[in-house]
């Protein structure tokens, strides 16, 4: 390997694999004289890798934790996998991570070959989602809106509403936002003139057009304030949901896919559920229980028999 960059992302490539690498087997690998392993060690440390060596005859190189975060290489079968994953990810929304994976997977799929991208569509249809009430989410049409929000670019899609009608629309989206478990589109439509929220499960064929806008001045601080202020559902039935847990607050927020506010301390030892949720009360009860922590469902009384449901089949399987 004559040619110095492909080298080093060579190198750069093999010490990203978590083991010590010596630097005969590095030379052998790379087609090159340990001296020059060497001076390709030291570029790598001048462009901030934090490569170590360690000396006698298990020494060798090793890529180490630095203060930053280097790029990864990884080769095809590698990212299918990342990809793969982040898919599975976004699509279920996993608390805390959503976002990010969608961010992740837009970067990552936007660069993959079209190889690659036909076999990470092809298992990730062979992917079972958890059973459950709520709809899922198309990670593909996450994707694709996602990459439309960065590039600022218009995008065209079929829309599903609350009632089943199906109408086409044209927006400049402006962000994704997860909130309670779903994903939301903020944009301007340019068809109705005005903004708009849309829930991605009903989105139908996002396909970015290619034409480029500049971003308007959204009504709110930002699309997470614009989807906090707006979000109504079109007619998700809601429970009025009020439980007392036996945890600080610090212990329990965020862990309930809840908004600011849904849960307020009671004192340094509790806090309360006083709220409207769209939650069912089967994915409310498991979450409760999840928490480890005593808990009282003062109402609804649907939230109570689920509770009391899982305690009696507990039961059972103790017997």
């Amino acid at each position: 390997m004559n040619d110095t960059p492909e080298r080093l992302l060579r190198l750069l490539s093999l010490l990203q694999t978590p083991r010590e690498w010596p630097g005969s087997e590095l030379a052998e690998r790379l087609g090159v004289t340990g001296r020059t392993v060497r001076r390709d060690i030291e570029r790598l440390r001048e462009l901030g890798y934090p490569v170590e060596a360690s000396m006698g005859a298990a020494g060798g190189y090793r890529l180490v934790a630095g203060a930053a975060m280097p790029p990864l290489l990884v080769d095809d079968e590698e990212a299918v996998a990342l990809a793969v994953g982040l898919r599975a990810a976004a699509g279920s929304a996993i608390t805390g991570i959503e976002e990010a994976s969608v961010r992740a997977l837009a970067k990552l799929e936007q660069v993959l070959p079209a190889k690659l991208r036909r076999r990470v569509r092809v298992l990730g249809t062979a992917l079972v989602p958890p059973s459950g009430e709520d709809p899922g989410v198309d990670a593909e049409i996450l994707t694709a809106l996602a990459v439309a929000v960065t590039n600022t670019e218009r995008v065209r899609f079929g829309y599903r509403d609350g009632s089943g009608a199906v109408t086409t629309r044209h927006a400049e989206p402006a962000g994704l936002v997860p909130s309670r478990r779903r994903w939301y589109l903020v944009g301007y439509d340019l068809d109705r003139e005005g903004w708009r929220m849309f829930r991605v499960d009903r989105v139908d064929g996002a396909r970015p057009t290619g034409a480029r806008f500049a971003p308007r001045a959204l009504p709110a601080d930002d699309p997470a304030a614009y989807v906090a202020g707006r979000r109504t559902d079109w007619g998700t039935p809601t429970l009025r949901v009020r439980v007392t847990i036996d945890a600080p607050l610090s212990r329990v927020a965020g862990r309930l896919g809840d908004a600011p506010g849904d849960i307020t301390a009671v004192d340094t030892t509790s806090c309360a559920m006083d709220c409207d949720r769209d939650d069912s009360p089967e994915w409310l009860a498991q979450r409760l229980l999840a928490l480890g922590a005593e808990f009282r469902v003062h109402e609804p009384t649907e939230l109570r028999d689920h509770v009391r449901g899982i305690a009696e089949r507990a039961k059972r399987a103790l017997r």
